[in-house]
């Protein structure tokens, strides 16, 4: 990844002229907050086929809370998934492109609004890619462990992505990748896609290493390699290996670092519930810390609403944290 924050990075106007790029937060967190059942194996995709009004307005929540980049209903939304659902390829492909257009009608009625330009920046759309382990929908984002070889995966990806990336997004987001060999498929479309910019973020087992295991240092040092790569980072991982976690990318990358972990409770794949523990730690102060440490992208994922978010905007600002 160039070190050089080039303007055309879409992520590099957010770094220099506010110091962070804040991202939204969790998307099905938002669903279920306002009364969506979820449990089903195309997630909050599931919203897309039945309700996608719903979406937009979330997309709208998160942008008014301070979000610079909303991610599209598209991470569980897999072409194979789609076609168990009964879609044909054809309908299949146009509810991915209509994820986009929600999220790209969001922000333009938002960018719209002269208010809402007041010490703000045009905000991102950002196209979600989710691993294979969401497809699977069998918790297995969080190992790796898919049983399948890298051309089986290159082709799992390589339609949907080619659809997102003639899109309207801004940038693609492969998000919750938890292994090195996703990882370097990825890398390998970017590659393939002249023009299209993307972000890579991991999900990690401990404060090194990401989910299969693999030193989280060494496979940004990889991807630190690729041309297009807006940031590399962590997402949908506890919040306490965070600091620990953007040190070991900071030894292996100049360019920018995205951290947007869970609210700090546990996932419990089987029952597919959220538990509190011990270890539990406020997302929204510790954003300033993670900044500190050499973040620049920061943001939510599971668990983190609109409310966190915008606590998370005040903090970065300054507005109100005395108080916070």
């Amino acid at each position: 990844m160039n070190a050089d924050l080039s303007h055309s990075n879409p992520i590099a106007d957010f770094v220099r002229n506010q110091g962070f790029c804040l991202l939204d937060g969790g998307l099905a967190t938002a669903l279920e907050a306002r009364g969506c059942d979820l449990n089903d194996d195309l997630w909050s995709a599931k919203v897309l086929l039945e309700n996608p009004g719903l979406i937009r307005d979330v997309n709208l929540d998160f942008l008014t809370a301070g979000a610079d980049c909303i991610a599209t209903a598209t991470y569980q939304a897999t072409l194979p998934g789609l076609r168990k659902r009964g879609l044909m390829e054809r309908e299949a492909t146009e509810l991915l492109q209509e994820s986009v257009r929600l999220a790209t009608r969001a922000r333009d009625e938002f960018w719209s609004r002269p208010e809402n330009r007041s010490g703000r920046l045009r905000p991102l759309v950002a196209a979600s890619i989710g691993p294979y382990g969401a497809y699977l929908a069998d918790g297995s984002e969080y190992t790796g462990d898919y049983g399948i070889d890298e051309s089986d995966l290159y082709a799992f990806h390589q339609r949907r992505w080619q659809i997102l990336a003639e899109s309207e997004a801004d940038l693609l987001a492969c998000e919750t990748i938890p292994s090195r060999l996703e990882a370097s498929v990825l890398l390998r479309l970017l590659d393939e896609t002249p023009g299209r910019w993307a972000w890579i973020s991991f999900s990690c087992r401990d404060g090194e290493h990401i989910s299969d295991g693999t030193p989280l240092a060494a496979v940004v040092k990889e991807c630190d390699r690729a041309s297009r790569l807006a940031a590399v980072g962590i997402n949908c991982t506890p919040p306490r290996f965070i600091p620990s976690l953007i040190e070991e990318a900071r030894l292996a990358t100049h360019g920018p670092v995205m951290v947007y972990p869970n609210s700090g409770e546990a996932y419990n794949a089987t029952t597919k519930t959220w538990i509190s523990t011990s270890t539990d730690i406020d997302v929204t102060h510790a954003c300033t810390n993670w900044i500190r440490s050499g973040a620049t992208v920061v943001g939510g994922c599971c668990r983190v609403g609109a409310q966190q978010i915008a606590a998370m905007r005040r903090r970065l600002t300054g507005d109100g944290e005395a108080s916070g």
